[in-house]
């Protein structure tokens, strides 16, 4: 099953640089905004390695990939980043105010805990990891390209385990709490992040043999998680080359030790608490359909039962409407330039609609939005949403209004998925529309680096 490792991280050296000016938030969720403002911050940020910029001059021998290598091999000479002196595991809280839309009380002081440790790299067939949605081949290629060049993973991969008991957790908090965090800043959305470095042979052994029987959840990480398993079987590849070329042709073992065989990760007891999924709404735009709210409604008039909500509903209000409609169904709200709609399944006609898909699939709102609505409505198909044509994915119920108003076509307003259902349809072997989940917060980047070379 799920097998866990310390390691000798590499981390930013405190006496060299200021972490709040060097750590970043995930690569993917790093705006153009957010890069100048890192970029400016400290000449070490860690966004120069992953998502530096790009330059028109550049070359196969010059570009953001070799720069970013060459950054991370003189950041290590400067000492600006110090491998620790022995294998750890690190425990990791983030410590932060629920968010409008999370389904918590607003501003409610909420701590997610889990730890940083390796994992080793399975394939999906093993059902071990499971993943919740597809992924793109653009942004695994551009990972791919700038693990080559730095040979290290900086950004966390989030992974889900259940442990109700939470005896992983005991473990290792026990061990931790005995002493200040080595880590502690907060960041620029104002979550606290904490960083313990556990180096007791007892607890490493402990919390590595409680984690033998769990099964993994990708929460958030897809795109590296499948990056890793391309490198790995990449340098499996040039090993099994290597030897031939000594003349070992016939009994060749690979070292299932080898620093590419596993990946970092960040591992989360989906039973603890703090564990919140924000909603995605989606916002669709420039379709150029005549009436298209008439034909929206028209359309769907056999499958969804519609309500309108009343004229200047807030989007507070709407939301909070939604949540209430959405207490163990399906709803979602369709908000148009001629008023915003409640809508709910129509279950038998729903369901019959997506007969090919499983039934842990045809229970998610988001699904029901996109197979229907969105492809067979408004006619968008799977391949342009899957490219963001015509769609766009935004956290706030508010802007996605706004753009409405502004002059897209229609927002869609869409409820959390519930933890439960992530973990159904995951475990089921099936997948989600991308941009299904949004786990808050995110999991900082450069806490801990792990080189594979």
């Amino acid at each position: 099953m799920a097998q866990i490792h310390p390691f000798t991280a590499l981390r930013y050296n405190p006496a060299r640089v200021q972490l709040q000016k060097v750590l970043t938030q995930p690569y993917d969720k790093i705006t153009p905004e957010m890069q100048e403002s890192y970029y400016a911050a400290d000449p070490h940020n860690l966004v120069r390695i992953e998502l530096g910029k790009s330059d028109p001059a550049d070359t196969e021998q010059n570009n953001v990939y070799t720069r970013a290598g060459a950054f991370l091999q003189e950041w290590k000479k400067e000492g600006v980043l110090a491998t620790d002196s022995e294998p750890s595991i690190y425990a990791y809280s983030q410590t932060f105010d629920s968010p409008q839309g999370s389904g918590a009380t607003v501003g409610k002081r909420l701590e997610r805990r889990g730890f940083i440790a390796l994992g080793k790299l399975q394939e999906y067939k093993d059902k071990v990891v499971f993943r919740h949605e597809q992924t793109l081949s653009k942004p695994k290629a551009d990972r791919l390209n700038l693990l080559r060049a730095t040979r290290a993973h900086s950004g966390q991969i989030f992974m889900l385990y259940s442990d109700p008991k939470r005896e992983i957790e005991s473990v290792i908090w026990e061990h931790a709490e005995k002493s200040e965090p080595a880590v502690e800043i907060s960041d620029e959305y104002g979550v606290v992040h904490r960083l313990w470095k556990i180096s007791d042979p007892a607890t490493i052994l402990s919390a590595r043999d409680k984690m033998a029987d769990k099964k993994l959840i990708i929460a958030d990480g897809h795109h590296r998680y499948e990056t890793a398993l391309a490198y790995r079987n990449e340098r499996r590849a040039e090993e099994i080359g290597r030897l031939m070329t000594l003349g070992r042709t016939a009994g060749i073992a690979l070292d299932p030790h080898a620093t590419y065989e596993s990946l970092m990760m960040t591992f989360v007891n989906m039973d603890g608490e703090g564990l919140l999924i924000l909603p995605t709404h989606r916002v669709v735009f420039d379709l150029k359909l005549p009436d298209l709210t008439a034909q929206l409604l028209k359309k769907s008039s056999d499958l969804f039962h519609t309500e309108k909500l009343p004229e200047g509903m807030s989007p507070e209000a709407i939301t909070a409407k939604l949540a209430e409609a959405g207490a163990g169904t399906t709803a979602f709200v369709a908000a148009t330039r001629e008023g915003s709609y409640l809508m709910r399944a129509n279950v038998g006609p729903v369901n019959a609609a997506l007969d090919s898909l499983s039934q842990e699939q045809r229970g998610l709102d988001v699904l029901q939005l996109h197979k229907i609505l969105l492809e067979n409505v408004l006619g968008i198909s799977e391949e342009a949403i899957r490219n963001q044509i015509h769609i766009n994915y935004i956290r706030s119920a508010a802007e996605s209004i706004q753009r409405v108003r502004d002059g897209a076509d229609v927002a869609f307003l869409m409820n959390p998925v519930r933890i439960e259902q992530m973990r159904d349809v995951a475990f089921a072997g099936d997948v989600m529309p991308q941009k299904s989940t949004d786990f808050y917060p995110k999991l900082l980047s450069g806490l801990t680096i792990y080189a594979v070379e």
